[in-house]
């Protein structure tokens, strides 16, 4: 790995003239009273008239325009450090309202104050993707669905319909535009280091996003809107991200040793990290990420260039160019086809805790929610951060130089090393189907611990049928799984019953622990998994309508409140028990196998392919049906009998015809 201390900066020569110089060309004196009212109201023609376009096509001169607005944005930083936060809060507190977070808006005043460089660029972080949030909640005011990039939605025509569209040509000369000061990308993306973002841009945003307020507020008087807020994203079920274990005080202070010597971290970037380091241990979680994420980014793209020899993406791209970012060097392949070299350096654990944390769809997607302003900052759950941090401090150790074996060995690394080097995705559909599997035969476990009534009681009832083809529907599922025996653990058939409940769920348990690669798995893999998980979701559902119906029947049963007709589809429903857990059963057994060998599906010729697309389609049907045959508004017990009849003949047709996956794979 290239020596992080030879790298000086990480904008290229054209944007560090632009965000670094630029600005401070121009030796102009603005009259603050010219841009701002005594009472705080933003003058936005003294601002708009600094806009420069170019003769050709009328489009933002984007240099000019920087090198004008730049006494504009000293003059607005020196007012702001003129102002007592009382006083501040007077004239502005109000206009910060329309974003839902006037307390971070607070906040960032009180940064400007003190000027710390490293408080600055987070205070600009945190800004923007704020603004971005409220922008979006303005877009939807009058349009349906709100751009995802940000340079998408400050072109939008719903923004400029109510601000103005010189008023969000001055905005795209801050963010969102590539040819602009583009602050936010630059700071998300991992490419600034503190001392290179001029406190006044930070000013400039926070005046300007009051002055926005201002125009907004004009905006509703007129039109009677009210403004909604789109609700925050929460992340639920957090033990799903529980890899590694909790951070100690100890634990902490190696990192920051470690920070002094890995190769990890850019020697410019070193205050952010000392920062996100401090945040974690004052439970400031949020900022902690969002200082923690870029330079996580900035220490890949380091390791990235390296590795697949092309030094000068190290440093920002030019408005013509992509940027490389975590997009990028997540992928299987570069822009010109070549493999991408830095998978094989980081190994598969440490790409699938990236692509779990950063970029599947039922992942966290910190990245993407952080900076998109879509997270509760208040609100930001510890687990997450533990985790990043954790994660973080496994890298600053791997890519340090060869004499700090001593370091890996430490008795408080070493678990993180270890919780690291066998991490297995837990997003990937291949890893959400294991969990569908296993949630579902708990549900179909829970069958057996209901109160019903005896067996006696259901026997007596006259005209019951069924009982017979619901045990003749077991023997064949029997005759299935004997067949598939040879792909079976060989223990699965010491026992007595391989049909029985314990017996499955030992089965289950040992096939959704083997370990599949989930990393770039091709189309037809996904095709796979998309039907093989709508069908586990069916079951699922078969089964808790199926458990609520024991519930209810069986308390209506005791209390006696059960019509004639009732009582006899109460007693059919639990005669087709019977027959339905093991079914289901043997689909999750079908669907677990299919998944431990879902990757010989490229092996398939399309013919073969699209057959067996065709018959695992035909089994999702089954469950669909059987969701509605077993709703409480059907009951259609009998017919389910009739139903999984025909289905366990094309599931034995199916394995008959050696079509499985498996077997004609193999």
């Amino acid at each position: 790995m290239a020596s992080s201390d030879s790298v000086t900066t990480c904008l290229s020569p054209a944007v560090h003239y632009v965000i670094c110089k630029l600005g401070f060309e121009k030796k102009d004196i603005c009259d603050i009273n010219n841009i701002v009212s005594e009472s705080g109201e933003v003058c936005w023609q003294s601002i708009t008239e600094h806009v420069c376009y170019l003769a050709s096509d009328r489009s933002v001169d984007y240099i000019k325009s920087i090198r004008s607005l730049g006494p504009v944005c000293e003059s607005v930083n020196l007012h702001f450090k003129s102002l007592t936060k009382d006083k501040f809060v007077v004239q502005y507190a109000l206009w910060f309202q329309w974003t839902n977070y006037t307390e971070l808006f607070l906040e960032v005043f009180d940064v400007l104050q003190y000027g710390r460089s490293t408080e600055v660029a987070l205070g600009l972080m945190k800004l923007t993707s704020c603004l971005e949030r409220a922008l979006g909640d303005v877009h939807l005011l009058i349009g349906k669905d709100c751009p995802f990039l940000l340079r998408d939605l400050l072109a939008s025509e719903q923004l400029a319909v109510v601000f103005g569209q010189v008023v969000m040509d001055v905005l795209r000369i801050f963010i969102g535009s590539p040819y602009g000061l583009n602050l936010r990308n630059v700071l998300w993306h991992g490419f600034a280091s503190p001392q290179e973002i001029p406190a006044k841009y930070c000013a400039m945003l926070l005046f300007l996003t009051a002055g926005l307020g201002q125009l907004l507020q004009m905006y509703l008087l007129k039109t009677k809107y009210v403004l909604v807020h789109r609700p925050y994203v929460t992340f639920i079920r957090l033990e799903d991200l529980d890899a590694f274990p909790d951070l100690n005080h100890e634990t902490l202070c190696v990192a920051e040793e470690l920070l002094q010597v890995s190769n990890f971290v850019l020697r410019t970037m070193l205050p952010f990290w000392m920062a996100a380091l401090t945040a974690f241990k004052q439970s400031r979680y949020a900022d902690c990420v969002i200082l923690l994420l870029p330079q996580l980014e900035a220490g890949l793209r380091l390791l990235f260039t390296t590795t697949n020899k092309c030094p000068n993406r190290l440093l920002t791209a030019e408005s013509s160019a992509f940027y490389t970012t975590f997009d990028e060097m997540l992928t299987k392949h570069l822009d010109n086809e070549e493999i991408n070299q830095l998978p094989s350096v980081l190994e598969e654990p440490a790409m699938e805790f990236l692509w779990d944390f950063l970029n599947h769809q039922e992942g966290p997607r910190i990245r993407d929610h952080l900076s998109h302003g879509e997270i509760n900052l208040k609100a930001f759950p510890r687990e997450i951060a533990n985790q990043l941090v954790a994660f973080a401090i496994t890298l600053l150790c791997r890519f340090s130089d060869e004499d700090m074996v001593a370091f890996k060995e430490r008795l408080i690394i070493k678990p993180l090393m270890n919780c690291a080097s066998c991490y297995r995705s837990r997003f990937h559909p291949i890893s959400r189907l294991k969990k569908q599997v296993l949630e579902c035969m708990k549900s179909i476990h829970l069958w057996h611990e209901l109160p019903t009534v005896s067996e006696e009681q259901i026997q007596t009832l006259k005209g019951l049928e069924g009982d017979t083809e619901a045990s003749m529907l077991v023997l064949k599922m029997a005759e299935i799984l004997s067949q598939l025996q040879q792909y079976l653990p060989c223990n699965f058939y010491n026992s007595d019953d391989p049909m029985s409940t314990v017996a499955t769920e030992r089965l289950l348990l040992e096939l959704c622990d083997r370990h599949i690669c989930t990393l770039y798995s091709p189309r037809p893999v996904l095709e796979v998994l998309v039907l093989l998980r709508k069908t586990c979701t069916q079951c699922h559902q078969v089964s808790e309508q199926v458990i609520a119906s024991i519930k209810s029947r069986y308390q209506q049963w005791t209390e006696k409140t059960l019509r004639s007709r009732q009582r006899h589809n109460y007693l059919r429903m639990l005669n087709s028990i019977k027959f339905l857990s093991p079914v289901l059963r043997l689909i999750l057994v079908l669907i677990t196998l299919e998944l431990v060998n879902v990757h010989l599906v490229c092996k398939k010729n399309p013919s073969d392919y699209h057959q067996y697309l065709k018959f695992l389609k035909s089994v999702l049907q089954y469950t669909e049906n059987l969701v509605t045959y077993t709703s409480p508004e059907k009951n259609k017990w009998d017919e389910s009998i009739q139903l999984t009849n025909k289905a366990l003949l094309r599931i034995r047709k199916f394995s008959d015809g050696k079509l499985t996956l498996i077997q004609s794979a193999t």
